[in-house]
């Protein structure tokens, strides 16, 4: 083996050590609880999907894909999302039945780096997806859900901004009139450079009116007023469509009672080309990505044969953990030392003391080398020394 690549990862990949494993395990647990207490079902798919299918379908840039050949020649990826998996499912086997589906997942995805820049090649997503329900209740539905997910992960402080990429995309064509020219804009956007929007915006052959109503564009940011300023400076029906959208939306998050999680931003667009109408961002703490997002993608499953609204979020699981800070103290683990004489002993009360919940640990004491320093990370330790009674039984 290459002493270079002996203890090196490829790029992008990381190791998960034992308190960080079980920290994770500790929370996807509880997410997925309360996941499943709103009636959404997990499942799983492959790690590994076509390339012709999941591959091209995903909004995932293809050289972010990880591809192989299989031994008949067939490209295939490791999944770069879940969201077109599950639609993929759901359109060979589920549509079927009684819908709408709420569906769930929680599992990795790999998206391969061009270069070591802190940003992981595989992680793990947990969300939801709720395909052929074209409402806004659950639109309305599947924000409230990320809000308790992320609330019994144990996270208190954090933003999910929403916005219509539907009202973006009417009031650029409106004013623009080329696909080309919004995608400029947008693309400022979604770099959330706005020095460079507005100097854009200055260049452009416009007149000093739709100059303005781009750089006030800008300002759509708050509550429900920034909808009513939004109904100003759009003109065409579909772009108000989307508003009214908003504003029903935001009436149901009202009565879920999480409003004061919600800020709208009108401004928000996305790199996942595939979202239709309403989406929205998760932000929370010191990291600088988003937590967490989703939205409506109605016409991906077309891309599988079906036309079916749908919708839903995920989670990115690091950067969740990041933004809780140090976890709370997990489960305690117990200690029984002992000795050959009293190694029968030992393994009954390892035996009932896990029957009672605990979780133990034995150790030949002839195995350890510093007494000391080995029993310091346990809750408690039990000797079971040669013929002398137990030191303390926790």
């Amino acid at each position: 083996m290459s002493q270079l690549f002996m203890f090196e990862k490829p790029l992008g990949m990381r190791d998960t050590l034992p308190n960080l494993y079980e920290t994770k395990h500790l929370t996807r647990s509880k997410m997925e609880n309360a996941i499943k207490q709103w009636g959404y079902q997990f499942i799983e798919t492959p790690t590994l999907e076509y390339y012709e299918t999941v591959g091209a379908a995903s909004a995932i840039l293809d050289q972010q894909l990880f591809k192989l050949l299989d031994s008949q020649g067939h490209t295939l990826v490791l999944r770069p999302d879940m969201t077109t998996p599950i639609v993929r499912v759901a359109a060979s086997k589920l549509l079927k039945e009684d819908l709408p589906l709420r569906l769930a997942y929680a599992a990795n995805v790999f998206r391969a780096q061009q270069r070591e820049g802190g940003r992981p090649a595989e992680f793990e997503q947990i969300g939801v997806e709720a395909i052929a329900d074209p409402t806004v209740s659950i639109d309305g539905e599947v924000i409230a859900l990320l809000v308790s997910t992320l609330q019994e992960a144990g996270l208190d402080h954090f933003q999910i901004s929403v916005g219509h990429i539907g009202f973006v995309q009417e009031l650029f064509l409106q004013i623009l009139g080329t696909e080309d020219r919004a995608n400029v804009l947008r693309r400022y956007l979604y770099e959330k450079n706005y020095v460079g929007y507005r100097e854009h915006v200055k260049s452009l052959s416009l007149s000093s009116i739709d100059k303005q109503r781009l750089l006030d564009f800008l300002k759509l940011r708050g509550g429900q007023e920034a909808i009513e300023k939004a109904f100003d400076i759009v003109e065409n029906e579909r772009g108000k469509e989307a508003l009214r959208q908003l504003q029903e939306l935001y009436a149901i998050l009202s009565d879920y009672g999480v409003e004061s999680f919600i800020q709208l931003d009108l401004t928000l667009v996305s790199h996942m080309s595939y979202y239709t109408g309403i989406l929205f961002e998760v932000y929370a703490g010191q990291v600088g990505f988003p937590i967490g997002n989703g939205g409506r993608y109605d016409q991906l499953l077309e891309k599988f044969g079906e036309s079916k609204s749908a919708t839903g979020f995920g989670i990115h699981l690091d950067r969740l953990l990041e933004a809780i800070g140090d976890p709370a103290e997990g489960t305690p683990t117990y200690c029984i030392l002992f000795s050959n004489e009293r190694r029968k002993e030992a393994f009954e009360l390892a035996k009932a003391k896990r029957s009672e919940g605990k979780q133990i640990v034995l150790q030949d004491i002839n195995g350890v080398q510093n007494i000391d320093q080995y029993t310091k990370k346990f809750a408690d330790v039990s000797f079971l020394i040669g013929r002398a009674g137990r030191d303390s039984a926790f």
